[in-house]
This record gives C-alpha cells, sequence and structure tokens, in this order.
C-alpha cells in the first residue's frame, strides 16, 4: 500500500470535537484518526504531523490556566511516545476584542506547517500524496509550491457548512488549490476510539 503523510491543524479539530458531540468534546486517538482518514484515500500513515499549541499562561497563572497547561503537557507527552508522530506547537496570543472580550487564538502553527511541507522531499523522498486536516487558507501558498516545485498531491479533509457567519465557513481558495478535498464526519472521530491500558 502506497505510504503518505498526514498534516494535523489541531484548531479545526477543537472546534469539530465540540460540534459533532453537541457540545461535549469527543475523545478519540489521533494517530487512529489519521490512520483512518489514510485508509479511506486506500494509503498507509507512515507518519503523523500533529500541530498544536499550549494554553495561555498569564504572567502569573490562574489555577485554571495551570489545570489547562498540566493537561497540555500530559497529552503531548503521551502523544510523543508514539516515533510515528511528531508534535510542532506553536504558542497561544490573547487579545481583547471590541466587547471586551478575550479571544484567543494560535501563532506560529502555520509557519511550522509551512516548513514542514517544505521538507518533505528530503526528508521523506518516496511520498506522492500527503493529507491535510485544516481550513485555513494560509496554507494555500505552501499547497501550491507543494505540488507545483515536488509533483505532491495534497488531499485536504475540511469541515463546512452553508450557515451565515458560521465559525465553519470555508474559502474556495483552500479547496481549489488542492489536488481534491473530503468532508470529515463525525464517524471520523467515533471510530478510533481511546484504548486504554488496564493498570496492573
Amino acid at each position: 500500500m502506497e505510504e503518505t503523510l498526514v498534516f494535523v491543524d489541531e484548531g479545526l479539530l477543537k472546534e469539530l470535537v465540540e460540534h459533532f458531540g453537541d457540545g461535549k468534546r469527543l475523545k478519540f486517538d489521533k494517530f487512529e484518526f489519521a490512520k483512518r482518514l489514510a485508509k479511506k484515500q486506500g494509503l498507509f500513515c507512515k507518519h503523523l504531523f500533529y500541530y498544536t499549541c499550549p494554553p495561555f499562561q498569564s504572567d502569573a497563572p490562574t489555577e485554571d490556566e495551570a489545570n489547562r497547561k498540566k493537561g497540555h503537557d500530559k497529552f503531548v507527552n503521551a502523544l510523543s511516545k508514539n516515533k510515528d508522530i511528531t508534535i510542532r506547537e506553536g504558542r497561544c496570543q490573547r487579545l481583547k476584542n471590541e466587547e471586551g472580550e478575550f479571544e484567543y487564538h494560535q501563532k506560529e502553527v502555520d509557519n511550522l506547517l509551512t516548513i514542514d511541507m517544505g521538507h518533505i522531499k528530503d526528508d521523506f523522498p518516496d511520498i506522492k500524496k500527503i493529507i491535510l486536516v485544516s481550513s485555513d487558507t494560509d496554507f494555500c501558498p505552501s499547497i501550491k509550491d507543494v505540488r507545483k516545485r515536488n509533483s505532491i498531491e495534497v488531499i485536504l479533509y475540511t469541515y463546512f457548512d452553508r450557515e451565515r457567519k458560521s465559525k465553519f465557513s470555508l474559502s474556495n481558495e483552500l479547496i481549489d488549490c488542492c489536488s481534491n478535498y473530503f468532508k470529515l464526519t463525525k464517524e471520523d472521530f467515533t471510530s478510533c476510539p481511546i484504548k486504554w491500558k488496564n493498570k496492573k
């Protein structure tokens, strides 16, 4: 079976697991999720690149912030034990909007993914197709470059709806610059449950 690489932008997944879980986050095995998407394309997931960022921390972190960071570090450490997974961490920026409410945004994640995509030919010379899980048009220049310069197909897995002012709106630019695209489903997550190991 032909091998592929899967690039996952956690920003989209965070929104989707709550959407499909009706407000309650679905828990799923990240690597099994990547393998499932690859298998649906008749491919074998050789490596998963997972892009995330730690939760925001104040100069003097609150108890909630500290607990969130502790949970994030535990998640990253567990995922890092799999040699077939590479985790890239950006940073979280907090900004106050016009209503005086805080908004949180991932920073530097785009750059990290762009760098990794640019190194595919050197690090994985036999790869001809990759899978990208995202809804971010910032990746379009990198996608166009890797397709033109390296002749690598980019298969997009994303999610969108047609509701006005929806957080799941998607630009046609991202779809058009990829080789093909598919819409993520709830089953893509629920079919990849976390298998807890029994403690002795």
